[in-house]
């Protein structure tokens, strides 16, 4: 594991806990309110999410692809459960090695688990944000996630899931940077 990737274990895990922890906090009556990630609502994102963790915890354990994609309807307790799950795996030093099968195919496992980090921390903030919650993270895994966000921004924006960077202040915290490098304004209310 390189330098950048000794941090995804504990980041992924503190990311995880407080995905779980919006995720298990979301009312029925939330699921159709707008997100900070403007082509999904609370109800889209979560089962957007889930299906990511879902592959992820897959991926980290290097378990072939299903042969079909399975219908993704994620409950705010099933995120909350596959956050946990990919967490998991993703805490497993062995995850990292060689290549797994996520996301368009084979890819770099390392690089299988930043996505997950990315993942976990974008959208955990995305619903946390639509839902009045807070997604408190420490500067250490904010820093982990502008690392990753950093590394796949311009892929991201050619393929249209991030928009143009948002200026945030130099000296804001690492997590409100990665959020701006993402296209997404720290300040945003629905």
């Amino acid at each position: 594991m390189n330098t950048q990737q000794q941090a995804l274990p504990t980041a992924i895990r503190e990311c995880a806990d407080a995905v779980a922890a919006t995720a298990s906090g979301i009312r029925g009556d939330q699921l159709g309110e707008r997100t900070p990630c403007e082509k999904f609502t609370v109800a889209e994102l979560l089962d957007h999410l889930g299906g990511t963790l879902t592959s992820s915890a897959r991926a980290a354990r290097k378990e072939p692809r299903p042969d079909e994609a399975a219908a993704s309807d994620m409950s705010p307790a099933s995120v909350a459960e596959s956050a946990n799950r990919a967490a998991a795996a993703w805490g497993d030093p062995g995850a990292y090695e060689g290549t797994t099968e996520f996301g368009p195919g084979e890819m770099p496992a390392g690089f299988a688990a930043t996505v997950t980090l990315e993942e976990l921390a974008l959208h955990g903030w995305d619903l946390a944000r639509a839902t009045g919650r807070t997604f408190a993270i420490s500067e250490e895994a904010g820093r982990a996630t502008l690392g990753a966000v950093e590394q796949i921004a311009e892929q991201a924006r050619i393929r249209g899931s991030y928009g143009p960077p948002v200026p945030v202040p130099a000296g804001a915290p690492a997590f409100h940077r990665a959020l701006g490098a993402s296209g997404r304004n720290p300040e945003w209310a629905g």
